[in-house]
């Protein structure tokens, strides 16, 4: 085939991979920007592409994957069947899939999605993706089961930290000083196990708790 096709619909980019899925045997790495963009893969091709058939299988995830409580059991799943996972520190823009450092399979806008043999894409998006994991989270730092137990005022705090408001504009709708709010803010990350509010946030998620 050329070095590099697009595939239009689900369907045929399922056909077209199956054989670079079945080849697999040395690296499997998922980017999934949310966790339905490959939900046929994992459906009609990932039954037969196992993790411990590949002697290395990782998954980066946005943050929003931990949101929901479907996502998160597939997420403790695949991590029990031997897949490395991390949650990277922004939302990713596109889901991408990269077999064995020599095949690539991108998404695209409307069901599109691109195929690609070219080492020189491969390469290049690999790079990317070696950079999102290092500066990405283990899941399993994320998903410890122990759930701290939150008052009502916490979850305010916690509510106001993934408005996005301002220290000012959350103190005062909070009805309390600036000093006061940060000292909360402060707690709340320490109850939370969490070493910045974004780290907070993924925490939040991951162990469902009310935003």
């Amino acid at each position: 085939m050329a070095e590099t096709v697009t595939l239009h619909g689900e369907q045929e980019m399922l056909a077209r991979t199956a054989p670079f899925f079945d080849a697999v045997s040395q690296e499997f790495l998922v980017a999934a920007c949310d966790l339905d963009a490959w939900r046929g893969v994992r459906r009609t091709i990932g039954a037969r592409t196992r993790p411990h058939q590949v002697r290395r299988s990782r998954k980066l995830v946005s943050p929003a994957a931990l949101a929901n409580e479907e996502h998160r059991a597939h997420l403790r799943e695949i991590a029990d069947q031997g897949t490395r996972i991390r949650v990277a520190a922004t939302p990713l823009p596109r889901s991408t899939i990269i077999l064995d450092q020599r095949t690539m399979i991108l998404t695209g806008p409307r069901q599109e999605y691109t195929l690609t043999v070219s080492p020189t894409l491969v390469g290049g998006v690999y790079a990317l993706f070696e950079a999102a994991w290092e500066s990405a989270t283990d899941l399993a730092d994320l998903l410890r089961t122990e759930q701290p137990e939150l008052t009502p005022a916490s979850r305010r705090i916690l509510r106001a930290l993934g408005s996005g408001a301002t220290d000012e504009t959350a103190a005062r709708e909070l009805g309390m000083s600036v000093r006061t709010y940060r000292r909360r803010v402060a707690e709340l990350l320490d109850t939370l196990g969490a070493d910045s509010r974004f780290q907070a946030g993924l925490r939040a998620g991951a162990l469902g708790l009310t935003l």
